[in-house]
């Protein structure tokens, strides 16, 4: 009997995005996989439709914006109207669509058994922290959302939060699938004692402002505990990543060092030689509020302890699972309280708790609802 078609449709660099990949990794023994995205083809599909670099699927025309001519400043976005021509005639079974600009286009397709739209953001909110963005392109995503993913069969997204907005704000019912990371068979690293060594703290992730990397830095500055904190920084915004440096290098003690960043499949290994992750993020946007990161998830596999700000989804995850410790606000100066009072057994508790939670917070367990979704769309039959 021959196999179903699906096509996985990222505007993305996909062999570069780890929850496309997932996908394309859950379904390519259970399906003809065709991708289509920016950069090569990933491993295991039967076809790659690859989007010319240079090309984007937000480079809306702002005349056509400011006139409310959405559908026209849409379909004339240059990877959109590029994908829509490459795409003309495919013949598939299923699409899953990756984040809102892809969902139109996957509809287009008609494929014969519907599209799946997995949603990597809460859209209208996405740049909500810039006034500009929230007034012009904050209604441009709604009438996406409206206009196109509520056509869709069925929706995921990252986050209770983010579910919760989509079905308030829209109508839409998403399952959640976290961006959790693969299982990683390790164990918890040894905790140094306290004359034998500072307890190594790391964060791992992009260099942006909206991240308040600062904050960080600010507190391991300002705590007297025996602490170092290693940062694992992707260089999005070369100029802040500057300001960090310097920030840093204010201390005598030299406790903040940069790391050269790994490549991902060496990351949660290399975050296992540490003791506690930092993953704290004031409410600069909606989406920020609503996080709930892959680096929890790294965490989590690296067999650490956690520290956390009181953002509503990583908190009550990291308090019920064990895991962590939830800072009560985002002042640097009770953070620099909470690793003050991280004392070495807490940590080897902690360590833990990951470990044995690391299992069932895997990408293995998680990705799950996505194959029930898609699995429905082609009668449970795969």
């Amino acid at each position: 009997m021959p196999r179903g078609s699906l096509l996985v449709l990222s505007f993305s660099p996909i062999v570069a995005d780890a929850r496309v990949l997932k996908q394309v990794e859950l379904f390519k023994d259970l399906y003809d996989v065709t991708t289509c995205g920016f950069g090569p083809a990933p491993e295991g599909v039967v076809h790659h439709v690859e989007i010319p670099a240079g090309l984007s699927a937000t480079d809306v025309d702002g005349r056509l914006i400011t006139a409310r001519w959405y559908r026209r400043a849409f379909w004339s976005t240059s990877a959109v109207a590029w994908a829509r021509r490459a795409l003309r005639g495919i013949d598939v079974d299923v699409v899953l669509a990756n984040d809102v600009e892809a969902v139109p286009v996957a509809l287009g397709l008609s494929p014969r058994l519907g599209v799946h739209a997995d949603l990597h953001e809460y859209a209208p909110a996405q740049h909500d922290e810039n006034p500009a963005w929230k007034r012009r392109i904050a209604p441009y995503k709604a009438w996406i959302c409206r206009r196109y993913v509520t056509l869709a069969a069925s929706v995921t997204t990252v986050a209770d939060g983010i579910a919760a907005e989509y079905q308030r704000v829209f109508a839409i019912t998403a399952g959640v699938v976290t961006n959790a990371a693969p299982f990683h068979d390790l164990a918890p690293g040894p905790v140094c004692d306290l004359d034998a060594g500072p307890l190594r703290l790391v964060h791992s992730g992009v260099a942006q402002r909206k991240r308040r990397l600062d904050l960080l830095i600010d507190a391991v500055h300002a705590t007297p505990a025996d602490v170092t904190l290693d940062l694992f920084l992707m260089p999005n915004d070369p100029a802040h990543l500057l300001e960090l440096r310097s920030q840093a290098a204010a201390d005598p003690r030299g406790r903040v060092r940069f790391r050269e960043p790994v490549a991902y499949e060496r990351l949660i290994a290399t975050l296992n030689g540490y003791d506690v992750g930092l993953a704290v993020f004031p409410f600069v946007n909606f989406n920020i509020r609503w996080s709930l990161p892959n680096k929890l998830f790294d965490y989590v596999q690296a067999r650490l302890g956690i520290v956390v700000g009181p953002s509503p989804e990583m908190a009550g995850r990291v308090e019920g699972w064990g895991v962590g410790v939830v800072s009560p606000d985002f002042a640097v100066e009770s953070l620099a309280d909470v690793l003050t009072t991280l004392d070495r057994e807490t940590v080897r508790r902690l360590k833990a708790a990951s470990h044995a939670r690391a299992r069932e917070l895997s990408a293995e367990v998680e990705v799950t609802g996505w194959r029930t979704a898609v699995d429905a769309l082609f009668g449970g039959e795969a």
